[in-house]
């Protein structure tokens, strides 16, 4: 069939099975350009595998390091006339060219809030690998039905207090515009986006591996959290999504005194803004991006998922000696975009931006561009007007 993107608000409706192998291509090629990670992971999890931190990761771990990689996920196969999302024919690309160099890859794909999951995974882990190295958590989504009490929580995306006013942009139009958004109203609908997004999952996952004897001693664990800055605080980091932040980042401790006897250790990994599936949904912050990639790009400093996956493992997770660490125990790969140089230049532009000058002021193309080559188009070495094959399978699942 032929297929072209179709475009409802922050969301692709279709995706491109050989644009979306491009996307994993020029990933899988940047980490091979930047050579071994030096003591990398071997026996690699990736829970949440298919698009990306999560997907830059298990690149990163099988390109930069030779590893074994799991991939867990919640993706929509392809059907005949129907394309599948963009994470399965990401993931039917990675296990292509990781096969091809003899790296082992096996993916998982359901509900991975789910404890049906957690024992699959287990159990795959057990017959093929006998142990991981490495887990990292990056699941991104909306809903979770929590497998103990079986009640289905919804995250909400709000201000906590008081009503939030500023810019945001429609980055499809190019209009600039103010929105308001109204604080959450009961304490339970934090509750319940602590419950989707906050570390309770990460806490099931490591408590489940290891109760299974699947995690190496010495093993590492990362999960991925962002703050900002303070223009985006109402709507993130002191909202709904924040206090979710908040507990995933407090998960920390008890996960290091649940590893302690193996000698394992886990992270939070604070990330750059970065042009996601997850991030185009939140109000203000294409606005942001937009901006800070026009600063970042000017100074030679800007990273893309992969980039900053790369940097992690290679200068952050598995130097030799103590892994540097802020105040507040996190790692930072979020440093170059917080760096009071880029801010400084961002606030400005903040407040010059306006409709009329959003193409000359900010890198609105740019946000476009990365935006569609998350769902496979934009590349120019993909004929959008031909048919494509939009039945591919995993090798790894049969579906």
């Amino acid at each position: 069939m032929i297929i072209q993107p179709r475009v409802r608000g922050f969301i692709c409706l279709t995706s491109h099975p050989e644009g979306t192998a491009e996307h994993v291509k020029q990933q899988i090629d940047h980490i091979k350009f930047k050579g071994k990670i030096e003591n990398g992971p071997k026996k690699v999890l990736v829970i949440g595998a298919s698009t990306g931190f999560g997907l830059a990761s298990r690149i990163t771990a099988a390109f930069g390091s030779d590893a074994a990689t799991i991939g867990v996920f919640f993706e929509k196969p392809a059907a005949p006339g129907k394309p599948g999302t963009a994470g399965w024919y990401n993931t039917a690309a990675f296990e292509n060219e990781a096969h091809a160099l003899g790296l082992y890859a096996k993916s998982i794909n359901g509900d991975a809030f789910s404890d049906d999951i957690k024992k699959q995974t287990i159990d795959l882990i057990k017959k093929d690998l006998g142990q991981v190295d490495l887990v990292v958590y990056s699941l991104a989504s909306p809903r979770r039905t929590h497998p103990k009490t079986g009640v289905a929580h919804m995250s909400v995306l709000k201000p906590i207090g008081q009503a939030f006013t500023d810019k945001t942009v429609d980055f499809h139009s190019g209009v600039v515009s103010d929105i308001s958004i109204q604080p959450v109203e009961s304490e339970e609908d934090v509750q319940n986006t602590i419950a989707v997004m906050g570390g309770e999952d990460w806490k099931f996952w490591i408590e489940q591996l290891k109760d299974a004897g699947v995690l190496a001693d010495g093993v590492k664990t990362v999960a991925y959290s962002y703050i900002g800055p303070a223009l985006t605080y109402p709507i993130y980091r002191n909202g709904t999504i924040g206090r979710a932040k908040d507990d995933l980042e407090g998960t920390v401790p008890l996960l290091n005194d649940l590893l302690k006897d193996i000698d394992g250790i886990s992270y939070v990994s604070v990330n750059k803004a970065l042009v996601t599936q997850s991030s185009s949904a939140i109000p203000v912050v294409p606005l942001y991006i937009s901006l800070v990639y026009k600063v970042m790009k000017e100074k030679g400093i800007h990273e893309g998922t992969i980039e900053q996956m790369q940097r992690l493992f290679a200068d952050r997770l598995y130097i030799k000696g103590e892994v540097p660490l802020d105040d507040k125990g996190r790692i930072r790969v979020d440093d170059w975009e917080m760096r009071e140089d880029v801010q400084t230049e961002v606030a400005k532009l903040w407040e010059q931006i306006t409709t009329e000058n959003l193409e000359q002021i900010s890198d609105i193309t740019g946000y476009r561009n990365d935006f569609f080559k998350l769902f496979g188009f934009n590349f120019d070495t993909v004929d959008y007007d031909k048919d494509t094959n939009e039945v591919i399978k995993i090798p790894s699942i049969n579906e």
